[in-house]
């Protein structure tokens, strides 16, 4: 919580002045004392131990040595500028170089002074030398109860102007150490007492200047089960309100439509995941509140079957119902496959996208009003004003994280009572990152695969093997299978030594001058990239070479091929759904991941991941330890994400301790009305205040 004297612009603090805090709010968001105050360190350093010079080697951390600057060299060759210092103990000497900065460096050092330098050792040249080193002045250096330093992440914009991360602390120490400093509770008292939990200001004290290892590990869990207990009430409290207080539609009746679906036009028999997730739905939309469920399910797992019997269910109970798609291809996809499978029930099932004529909207139009349309598919088309439903029940929004927050609020005003809301995802969400980012809506998980679907098998295929692989695939084409070949780049980089597209093509053409080509990729006009599309889902084309544009929703059950070049260059999320364009039907399916035989240690786990198993869950929490979760697909435009020190990967037992107290807490008091609670309330209002709340979308 904000008071007076943390709400002082940043401007006026100490140290500070207009340029400076023009560059804080640029460079980190910081605007006043309190976003200073939660700009965290990303790492301790204990300066109480000093390393000999003699001691140092290349492959050390971070060293600290105390010794004399003995001589200084200053290099101006062409754009070459560089500051030597060479630094001197009773054990030897070691080179001290700057590259930037120089300027300061020169003013400020002086020879045969003694110094505590602190970096991290290189080897140059044969030689060991120190980069940009923190240079402190031995007798300046303040005698502290504790000498475990706090680092900062800067800029080099910052740095420029003094603000590294010994800058930075020091800005700090001027609003801790202040007379006016304090900082308002945010948790109530019994929580404090029975989680033995440091107060707020003793916290963010002991964060910047931690008087101890133990007081430093106390005040990083208060300040991170604080960060993930806020995202827990703020996202429960959303829950039950919608719960409690958002009318929906009471769809009580099972009626002709799905009934002889069922019995009648069900191609295969469902999953026992599916008849769960299906209960689940059909539960939802019987309680008369609004349904927001999120549905989960691997590439391939039957999600769209589940979309269309939640659909029959709304129309038996006579209401309309629309699925959104997000690209033209993978509408016009679903509206065929929806097509063929509810043929015979009498439905009637319209599409609508940014290629449909005027002349045809104006039709569909009228028969959308009218209520004459059951179902209605298409992509952004849909979020139109102009498209309006007499009765619309259900929403179904596939790769939901493909569409803006804004726009999927549209359809929330489809009807003056909110319809059903289903969102599906074919990426699959760690654990803990559905718990933050999708905590306020109901989880449905398909986790079993159709019977029949067969395991996609996956190799690393290094270079020196390719034409053997390539010689694979001409079998596969033989025997009437067709095969992908993905590339990350549409032309030559002169920075990114791959291979692209058009080289890959036309090497392709030649190698494949038997069987006949098709090239898709994302800089094409889409009649261009649909015409081509087209042409490979009905067998024209043998090959298909294309970018990742074929990532999402491409279903070609005669593809039995899947070809990455360069597979290093890809996070295992993408690789994952690239390799889930294969194995949609029932024969056995390949996916080949070239590489190099050099790739880095990150890239080997990817390709080993994705070599041992088909469990797009099992990826995605690999995936997630890998790149972290502020860079999985779909996150970004969450604003959850933006943690300021808590972590996703390695602090999952504290979100999961924040959640089993919020849920208790919440069942006994779930809009925060009991007087202990107060405190909470405030919090929660002040939250909602700091950004527009969106909490009627998912």
């Amino acid at each position: 919580m904000i008071n007076s004297f943390l709400d002082t612009p940043i401007e006026y603090l100490k140290g500070v002045g207009p340029a400076k805090a023009d560059l804080l709010k640029s460079e980190l968001g910081i605007y006043n004392f309190y976003d200073l105050i939660n700009y965290f360190p990303f790492r301790y350093v204990d300066k109480s131990k000093f390393h000999k010079i003699r001691d140092i080697y290349n492959e050390s951390s971070y060293v600290q040595v105390i010794g004399q600057i003995t001589h200084i060299e200053l290099v101006n060759k062409g754009r070459q500028h560089r500051l030597t210092a060479f630094l001197k103990d009773n054990t030897g000497v070691i080179e001290l170089v700057w590259f930037q900065g120089i300027k300061w460096i020169k003013e400020h050092i002086v020879k045969d002074k003694e110094y505590i330098i602190y970096g991290k050792p290189n080897n140059f040249n044969g030689k060991i030398n120190i980069a940009h080193p923190e240079i402190e002045i031995l007798l300046e250096r303040e005698k502290k109860d504790f000498e475990y330093q706090a680092f900062y992440n800067s800029t080099e914009k910052l740095k420029s102007k003094g603000l590294d991360s010994k800058g930075i602390l020091k800005l700090i120490c001027n609003v801790i150490q202040n007379t006016e400093f304090n900082v308002e509770e945010t948790l109530p008292l019994y929580l404090r007492k029975e989680l033995n939990l440091l107060n707020l200001k003793e916290s963010i004290i002991n964060i910047h200047l931690p008087k101890s290892i133990e007081l430093l590990e106390k005040a990083k869990f208060r300040l991170k089960f604080e960060e993930f207990f806020f995202i827990q009430l703020k996202i429960a409290n959303k829950k039950n309100k919608r719960k409690l207080k958002n009318t929906g539609f009471n769809f009580d009746k099972i009626g002709d439509f799905f009934n002889n679906f069922y019995y009648n036009n069900l191609p295969f028999e469902l999953t026992n995941a599916q008849k769960r997730v299906i209960k689940e739905i059909r539960t939802d939309m019987k309680t008369g509140r609004q349904m927001n469920r999120l549905l989960q399910g691997d590439v391939g797992s039957g999600k769209t079957l589940v979309a269309l019997m939640s659909m029959l269910i709304a129309i038996d109970n006579e209401f309309q119902t629309c699925f959104i798609a997000p690209t033209e291809i993978l509408a016009q996809q679903h509206y065929k496959s929806l097509t063929k499978l509810v043929d015979g029930l009498g439905l009637n099932i319209a599409l609508l996208t940014g290629s449909t004529k005027a002349s045809e909207r104006k039709n569909l139009f009228s028969y959308l009003k009218d209520g004459f349309i059951n179902i209605l598919i298409g992509t952004h088309a849909l979020f139109e004003d102009t498209v309006i439903f007499k009765n619309l029940g259900l929403v179904i929004i596939d790769e939901q994280h493909r569409f803006g927050v804004e726009q999927r609020s549209k359809m929330w005003k489809k009807n003056d009572i909110y319809p059903h809301i289903l969102v599906m995802t074919a990426t699959p969400i760690p654990r803990t990152l559905a718990m933050t980012l999708y905590g306020d809506l109901d989880v449905s998980i398909i986790d079993e695969l159709p019977k029949g679907r067969k395991p996609i098998i996956t190799w690393h295929v290094l270079e020196k093997k390719r034409y053997s692989f390539y010689n694979f695939i001409k079998e596969e084409l033989n025997n009437g299978r067709q095969a992908y070949f993905v590339f990350p780049l549409i032309k030559e980089s002169e920075k990114l030594d791959l291979k692209n597209l058009e080289e890959g093509y036309e090497t392709l053409k030649d190698y494949f001058k038997d069987y006949k080509l098709g090239i898709v990729h994302g800089q094409m006009k889409n009649a261009e990239k649909e015409a081509e599309m087209k042409k490979f889902i009905l067998g024209e084309y043998n090959i298909l070479v294309s970018t990742t544009v074929i990532e999402v929703g491409v279903d070609v059950p005669n593809a039995s091929v899947m070809v990455i070049e360069n597979a290093d260059r890809f996070g295992l999320s993408q690789l994952h759904q690239l390799r889930g364009r294969v194995g949609r039907g029932a024969d056995k399916s390949y996916c080949g991941l070239l590489t190099d035989f050099k790739i880095s240690d990150d890239a080997k786990v990817r390709i080993s991941t994705m070599c041992k198993t088909n469990n797009g869950f099992e990826i995605s929490e690999i995936d997630m330890r890998l790149r972290g979760p502020g860079e999985m697909e779909g996150t970004r435009q969450s604003g959850i994400l933006n943690l300021k020190i808590a972590d996703l990967v390695n602090d999952v037992s504290i979100l999961q301790l924040t959640q089993q107290i919020v849920n208790n807490i919440t069942q006994n008091d779930p809009f925060l009305e009991n007087i202990n609670n107060n405190l909470l309330k405030k919090e929660l209002y002040f939250l909602k205040i700091q950004r527009k709340d969106w909490s009627n979308i998912s």
